[in-house]
């Protein structure tokens, strides 16, 4: 059974771990998760494989003036493709609204294709693109939105 909860101390090392195997030298380290538990502005929600007691995803939001940007989306390789990621993020937005967000931004590769079908699915839009965003290797980002009605 697959779990989605908001990520506690103790998730951080495991955490880093499997954003620096799928990100590498873009991955962020133990103490920046760490520190993003201390933000009254921050939310971190982790994927869990219940039975073998493992993360397997995280995603997380930073409140900004009631924008939320969405960072460190990442599943890892052998659960893709089940609905994990959709659920977790689906978790991340609903959980975002108990710190104040109502709209929610981020930016993914341009080559990500998994990725930018997921976002579109949760309702998010494409609004432009961020040239030379990414790093390891250079790619721009495509910039997308998900906007409460009424709210621009």
């Amino acid at each position: 059974m697959i779990s989605y909860e908001r990520m506690a101390n103790e998730d951080c090392e495991e955490v880093a771990m499997l954003e620096k195997e799928i990100f590498g030298m873009d991955a962020w380290s133990v103490d920046d998760f760490r520190e993003s538990l201390c933000c009254d502005y921050a939310l971190y929600m982790v994927a869990k494989d219940d039975e073998k007691g493992i993360v397997i995803g995280c995603a997380g939001v930073r409140n900004i003036c009631g924008d939320g940007d969405i960072t460190n989306v990442f599943i890892h390789p052998g659960y893709r493709q089940r609905g994990i990621g959709e659920k977790l993020v689906s978790n991340l937005m609903e959980e975002g609204r108990s710190i104040g967000v109502r709209n929610y931004t981020l930016e993914t590769r341009l080559s990500n294709l998994p990725a930018i079908r997921l976002y579109e699915k949760l309702g998010f839009v494409s609004e432009g693109i961020r040239p030379g965003f990414y790093e390891h290797p250079k790619e721009d980002a495509m910039i997308f939105w998900k906007r409460e009605e009424g709210n621009v």
